[in-house]
This record gives C-alpha cells, structure tokens and sequence, in this order.
C-alpha cells in the first residue's frame, strides 16, 4: 500500500506542481477597467467586468490584479467560461470589516469554471477579527452564518498556487462539488483564537489535492465532509489548529460515503488534535474507508492519533445509542513525535459497527507529563500491529470522556 500510494502522489506532482503553460491574453483590472488600489474604493464591479469579458473569450484570458491593496465588498465569479481562465492576484483584497453588511455567507464565490488558474502571491484578507467573537454556531443551532473568505462550487481540473488566505470569518476556503482541483503553496493564516475557522473544507468532491502548504487557523487545517473521495494531502504543516479531519459525520440524512484519503509527511506543530476520524453517537448511516495516514511528524500535538466514534460537543447527542457509521481500511503508519496529552493514540469505534481492518505500524509518540508515559486506549476494535508501538497499542481502558 505504501509503494503504491507513493507511485500515486508522484503522479500527482508531476501533474500540478507548476502552473499550465497556455497562451493567453492579459487583462488588467487597473489599466483596463479602472479599479484603484486605494483600500477604500470598490473592486467588485471592475473585477466583475473583468471577469465577464474573460469568461466570454474563446480565447484563454489571464486577469491581473496588480500590487496594491484593494477593498472588495464581494465578488461572484460565475462561469461556464469558454476557455480556461487565470486570476494572477498580486496584490491584496480587504473584506468588509462588519459581517452583518454580507447578504450571503460569502466574500469570493468561484462556481462551475472548468481549468481555472489562481496564482501571482496575492492575499484574501477577510478581517475577521470583529467577528469572531460573534460565532457561537458550534453552540447555537440557529446561529447567523459567517462568511466563508473562497467558496469553489462546481469548479473542475484547476489549480490554485501561491496565495495566501488570511483572517476569514468562517472558514477559509470550502470545496464543494468540485473535481480534479489541486492547491500548491497555500497559504491559511489565523490566529489560534479564530473560531470555526477551517483551513480548507472539504465536502462532495472528487480528486482534491492540497501539497506543500503552510495552514495556520483557529479550527482544523484541514477538514472532510462527507462525499470526500480521492483527497491527498502531501506535504503540509499544520498549527496553530486543531489538526486534520475526517468529520464529523453522521449528524444529517444522506450524507455521501467517503473513500480514498491520503495523508502523508506532513508536521503538526501545537495543535489540539492531531489526524483524528469523528462520528456521531445516534447517527444517520454512513461510511468512511481506505484512509491512511503516512509519515506524519507531531510536535507537542493534543491526542496525536484519534478516532472517536462518540463524538459529541456540548453534549448534543444521545451517547447511549451508537454511531452508524461504518469505518473500515484505516491506517497509521509511521507516526512520530511529541504528545501534549497522556493518551497518544485513541481509537474509540462503535459497538454497533465495530472498526474494521484497521492497522497502526511504527508508532512512536513520548509524553513527558506528570501522570506518566503515554498511553494508548481502544474500544470495539482489534487493530493488526506491525513495528515500533510507543505506546503499546491499546493498552488502556477508555473513560467515558471523548477526546475534543
């Protein structure tokens, strides 16, 4: 399997790891539609007419923002375009500070574009530190939704290089319905006290690639949702953050099963979790297979390695009844470091759907707290061991306490 995944991500970074070389024509948003880079006067309309002129071309288009910082009240980026399209974003976009002026929980939307282009070191600064304080949706079933810094609806075989997103609201960017779409030197960047600020957000798509990138947020870096399939990600460092997710699932009808997930080398670095899977208690079914994660570096990580199968923040779910969600073909392999927290490793499945083929190879996780060395704990699975296990695998009884 090891052999296997490593012949793929090569693949895959022959495939993406430079922009495509195609022949186009440059617009700019300055020189040609008059926007001005003052932070106070609106881009929104010149780069819509921008972008409506680029996506009307049966010609490839290249629409360059140049250096500069640029107030965007919002921006809606529709296609089908006529060919492939570039947003070479050099300079810098400001949201509006005040979240209650957005009539959608959108800033940037780009939908239904077919070989997309985003690169040029530009930066997506949300200004959200107003808001944040705001966001209780983790509490508050009926709370207003924030705005998401990029949404991608709908967007297939596209390739965003080089940016940087900073300080949203909500998350920073979510995937939705997409395929084939590749992020390369990306950037999040947040303060640990952001909330509910995912890195990126996946859900619904089909080959998402996220390499060599730098995610730094208040949430997880990296988070799936159901309908997640073909999603590597290669080559990041997470934290400050809550770590990388499966999840959570089970919470809503028909959710969509997810299959084929890659994570490998990358660093964790003071985050609250660590690579972690979590279900619902009293779930809708589901299912989540083939995911592994491979050559993963923690440094004083909380809850290194988790699968929690009971997960329920403040207490909205009914513990007594198990998840029906169905995990199967997981891996931890070659998972090495530091643990802030006693219990390292945590696989916590259902006892109604126990965890199937399941395997830890070479675990090394130390833990230099009072209470002693790290422990491991384990219910309603029987994982296959192979290598170092530090610490001896299963070796604890669980409380009743999920991890967060």
């Amino acid at each position: 399997m090891a052999i296997q995944m490593n012949i793929a991500i090569t693949a895959l970074l022959l495939l993406f790891t430079s922009i495509p070389i195609v022949e186009c024509t440059d617009i700019d948003v300055v020189a040609n539609f008059g926007a001005v880079a003052d932070g106070q006067t609106d881009l929104s309309q010149p780069l819509m007419n921008a972008w409506k002129e680029a996506c009307a071309s049966a010609e490839p288009v290249n629409i360059v923002i140049p250096e500069g910082t640029y107030f965007l009240s919002e921006a809606t980026l529709n296609g089908p375009c006529q060919a492939p399209i570039s947003l070479q974003l050099q300079g810098t976009l400001m949201a509006p500070e005040d979240p209650t002026v957005f009539k959608e929980a959108t800033w940037v939307s780009i939908s239904y574009v077919d070989s997309l282009t985003m690169f040029g070191g530009g930066v997506f600064d949300g200004q959200g530190a107003t808001a944040w304080g705001q966001n209780d949706c983790a509490k508050n079933k009926n709370c207003v939704k924030l705005p998401i810094n990029i949404r991608f609806h709908g967007v297939k075989n596209s390739l965003i290089q080089d940016i940087t997103t900073k300080d949203s609201k909500q998350f920073h960017v979510n995937v939705l319905g997409c395929s084939n779409i590749t992020f390369q030197s990306f950037t999040v960047s947040a303060p640990d006290e952001s909330l509910n600020t995912d890195g990126i957000h996946i859900g619904r798509s089909d080959g998402v690639y996220i390499l060599d990138s730098k995610i730094e947020t208040g949430d997880d870096c990296v988070s799936l949702g159901d309908g997640s399939n073909n999603v590597k990600v290669q080559g990041v460092t997470c934290g400050p953050g809550h770590g990388i997710s499966i999840g959570s699932l089970g919470k809503y009808e028909n959710e969509e099963p997810i299959s084929g997930v890659f994570v490998t080398q990358c660093t964790l670095a003071n985050t609250m979790n660590g690579v972690r899977i979590k279900t619902w208690p009293a779930s809708q079914p589901g299912s989540a297979t083939d995911i592994h994660f491979e050559d993963i570096t923690m440094d004083n990580v909380g809850n290194p390695i988790v699968v929690d199968q009971e997960y329920c923040p403040w207490n909205q779910c009914d513990l007594s009844v198990p998840s029906r969600v169905q995990l199967s073909k997981l891996s931890f392999k070659n998972i090495r470091g530091t643990s802030k927290t006693q219990i390292a490793v945590k696989l916590i499945c259902s006892s109604g759907l126990p965890c199937d083929e399941v395997e830890l190879a070479d675990i090394d996780l130390t833990y230099n707290g009072p209470e002693g060395p790290a422990i491991s704990q384990c219910s309603n699975v029987n994982p296959a061991l192979s290598g170092v296990q530090n610490p001896a695998a299963c070796s604890s009884q669980p409380t009743e306490e999920a991890a967060p």
